[in-house]
C-alpha cells in the first residue's frame, strides 16, 4: 500500500462515518510531517450548513492544531474531488497537495467540472486524482441508492424553502 493509499484510508474512514450519520459519505484528512493532525467529515444535513464540507472542517482543525491559517507544510486527502469553494478554501490556506479519490462531474473544481488552479492565482497545489477512487466512488453510489429507495418526505414549515419575493 503507497503512502497515499494509507492516507486516503482514513479519509474512507470518515466518510464512512458520514454516511453511517446521514451524511453524504465525504471525508477528508490533512497530514503534517507524515502525522494526520486533523480530520473532517460532510455535516451539511446535521449542522444545516452549506459550508460544513468535509474539507473546511479539516482545514479549519488543522488551523488551530498549528496555530496559523497557512497550511502550506501540510497535504490534504479527500475522498471526493473538491468543489468551487473547497478549493478556494484549499487555495487560501496554502496547501500545497491535494490528494482525492473519485471524481465529481457535477461540481468538481480541480479538474472535472473546470479547474480553478488553471487560472493565475498566486498559488497552484499539485493534484493527484484517483487515490482509492473505486472505494470512494462505490461509497457515493451505496449511499445514493439506498437514499433514493426510501420514500420521499413531505414539505413542513420546517424542511421547506422560504417563500421567494
Amino acid at each position: 500500500m503507497t503512502r497515499d493509499e494509507q492516507f486516503m484510508r482514513l479519509a474512507l474512514a470518515e466518510a464512512q462515518k458520514a454516511a453511517e450519520n446521514g451524511e453524504v459519505p465525504v471525508g477528508c484528512v490533512i497530514v503534517y510531517k507524515d502525522q494526520v493532525i486533523a480530520a473532517g467529515r460532510n455535516r451539511r444535513e446535521k449542522g444545516k450548513s452549506a459550508l460544513a464540507h468535509a474539507e473546511i472542517a479539516a482545514i479549519r482543525r488543522a488551523c488551530r492544531v498549528l496555530g496559523g491559517w497557512r497550511l502550506w507544510e501540510c497535504e490534504l486527502y479527500v475522498t471526493l474531488e473538491p468543489c468551487p469553494m473547497c478549493a478556494g478554501a484549499i487555495l487560501n490556506a496554502r496547501i500545497p497537495r491535494v490528494v482525492y479519490g473519485a471524481a465529481d462531474e457535477k461540481a468538481g473544481a480541480m479538474g472535472s467540472v473546470f479547474d480553478l488552479f488553471s487560472f493565475p492565482l498566486n498559488h497552484k497545489p499539485e493534484v493527484v486524482s484517483g487515490v482509492c477512487a473505486g472505494e470512494s466512488r462505490a461509497l457515493l453510489q451505496a449511499f445514493f441508492e439506498k437514499l433514493r429507495q426510501r420514500p420521499k418526505k413531505k414539505w413542513n414549515k420546517n424542511t421547506q424553502p422560504p417563500e421567494q419575493t
